[in-house]
C-alpha cells in the first residue's frame, strides 16, 4: 500500500490505528492539511485502494478541492449543517463551488 512518509507521526499513527480495526466507515477530516503536495497524492492513491480493494466507504472532510475532486466519487454541501447540494462528484460545476465553497 506504500508508506506515508514525511506525513506527521501522529496523523500517521492515528490512520493506521483506524485500519487496524477493520472498520467499514472511515472519516478523514482533513487528512492533507499541511501535508507536501507530492505526499498528498500518494494518501490519494491510498484512499482509492482502501475504497477499491477493501471495499472500505471513507467520507473525506477535504478543503483542497482538487483533492477532493480526485479521491472522492461523491460530494455533499452543508451549510450550517444543512444540505445544500449532492451528487456525483462529476456534477459538482464550477457554480456550487463559487455558491457554497468560495470564501
Amino acid at each position: 500500500m506504500g508508506t506515508l512518509c514525511g506525513h506527521s507521526v501522529g496523523q500517521q499513527l492515528a490512520f493506521g490505528r483506524a485500519l487496524v480495526l477493520d472498520p467499514e466507515l472511515l472519516i478523514l477530516d482533513e487528512l492533507t492539511e499541511g501535508i507536501q503536495p507530492n505526499i498528498v497524492h500518494e494518501i490519494g492513491d491510498i484512499i482509492r485502494r482502501l475504497i477499491s480493494e477493501l471495499g472500505l466507504t471513507v467520507i473525506l472532510v477535504e478543503q483542497k478541492l482538487p483533492f477532493a475532486r480526485r479521491v472522492a466519487d461523491r460530494f455533499l454541501i452543508l451549510d450550517r449543517g444543512r444540505l445544500k447540494a449532492s451528487g456525483p462528484m462529476s456534477e459538482l460545476s464550477d457554480d456550487l463551488v463559487r455558491q457554497y465553497l468560495t470564501v
